[in-house]
């Protein structure tokens, strides 16, 4: 086991060291997406559009299959392979290894396309044409089974704000259109989780005037049927809220920040078996809200990065909050993922046990041949002793007169 370990740690340590060193700009409205124990971060933009032109071109990595500590983070820079003009609000999405990138606000809409692919095998960019093209910005994808989910946003050319259902295909690369029936109204930057049931819910958002909307109800997607349906929610409501963020953790929906919210208010879950809010018990070092910034839930963390805004001087780019334990949630700068059950060229133990069971396991084999190998030893000793005893016994008796005359 300590072997094991030790191999693990040198492991992590060739990780880091191999990793680019640097220091991402800050960024809001940016994309987040997890492929294969990577964070890969694109676009966004921070305090002026003239940013855009430098953060919006970034494209970063980082290694969540390591223990990493926020306070020091080891960033992969892939920015040299990207061929994504710098652009905002954009959606994402993954399926297998590669990464969709929909929609979005560019310096120049003409240079952006719809949708690009990353293939994170081969790092290469591939532009993808879709008939009945809608660009869209500011919205939350969804991805379930290779399709995005693409509900509302903003259409990026005259800013509307739109309550239509995009699906995008990422196996047979087309767009279709989802039911409007009971839909709810034009929103963006608000939140959606897709639930074990297959089922989206999407909560808040802000309509055209930037006005935030409340969350007494949530909206209720169905993606097998194609079919809406609304959710009134009770217990502690949160406050009218857009740009926050959304994940499922243990039949609770979590949400973190949002403009205008404290410290006090940034933090809620919604138990999705009654729909009722809740406040969670949270310890560690309470960290400020931020929103426009994003989330995933990687092992027992709630992850978050970047966002707006929050004091770079003082707060890492990545948050951590342990959500394992439902009675209290906890703010930690430490990062611990599963230790992986074997290491490359070493065999499981469980493989190993495994392997040994056509014979006896080694704790049954030893005692026996330790037992055998005795009872031999012993029947040696035994036989030996005979022949001796049989030679002493049949050997003629000296007078001890003449042995001493012999030996003169």
């Amino acid at each position: 086991m300590m072997k094991k370990i030790s191999r693990y740690f040198i492991f992590t340590l060739f990780q880091k060291i191999y990793c680019q060193l640097i220091v991402p700009s800050q960024r809001y409205l940016h994309t987040v997406t997890l492929i294969d124990n990577k964070l890969y971060i694109i676009g966004g933009q921070y305090l002026t559009d003239i940013s855009l032109e430098t953060i919006g071109k970034e494209f970063i990595c980082l290694d969540i299959s390591i223990p990493f500590n926020t306070l020091e983070l080891f960033w992969q820079n892939l920015t040299n392979i990207n061929k994504v003009p710098p652009h905002i609000g954009a959606a994402s999405a993954e399926n297998g290894a590669n990464l969709f990138l929909y929609g979005g606000i560019s310096i120049n809409d003409d240079e952006k396309d719809l949708i690009y692919m990353f293939d994170t095998r081969s790092n290469s960019w591939i532009t993808i044409n879709v008939i009945g093209e809608t660009k869209k910005a500011f919205l939350t994808s969804v991805d379930y089974e290779g399709k995005m989910y693409l509900f509302g946003g903003k259409y990026k050319l005259n800013d509307k704000v739109s309550n239509d259902m995009l699906i995008f295909d990422t196996i047979s690369l087309s767009l279709s259109s989802g039911s409007l029936i009971n839909a709810p109204s034009m929103r963006f930057d608000y939140g959606a989780v897709l639930l074990p049931n297959q089922t989206i819910v999407y909560l808040g958002g802000s309509i055209i005037n930037n006005e935030a909307l409340p969350l007494n109800e949530v909206y209720l997607y169905d993606t097998i049927e194609d079919s809406w349906s609304v959710k009134t929610t009770s217990g502690y409501v949160p406050s009218r809220r857009s740009a926050f963020s959304a994940v499922l953790y243990n039949q609770k929906i979590i949400i973190f920040g949002g403009k205008g919210t404290t410290n006090f208010t940034a933090l809620y879950e919604l138990d999705i078996t009654n729909f009722d809010w809740y406040i969670p018990k949270i310890s560690g070092e309470i960290q400020n809200p931020r929103y426009w910034h994003k989330a995933n839930v990687i092992g027992k963390y709630m992850v978050i990065s970047f966002g707006c805004c929050y004091d770079r001087s003082i707060e890492s780019d990545i948050l951590l909050l342990d959500i394992s334990n439902d009675y209290e949630y906890v703010w930690t700068t430490y990062f611990e993922p599963l230790l992986p059950s074997s290491l490359p060229g070493e065999l499981p133990t469980q493989a190993a046990e495994t392997s040994l069971q056509p014979n006896s396991p080694p704790s049954v084999l030893s005692p026996i041949m330790a037992t055998s190998i005795t009872i031999f030893l012993l029947v040696i000793i035994f036989t030996y002793s005979c022949k001796w005893h049989k030679v002493i016994k049949d050997m003629p008796t000296i007078p001890a007169y003449k042995i001493i005359r012999k030996s003169r």
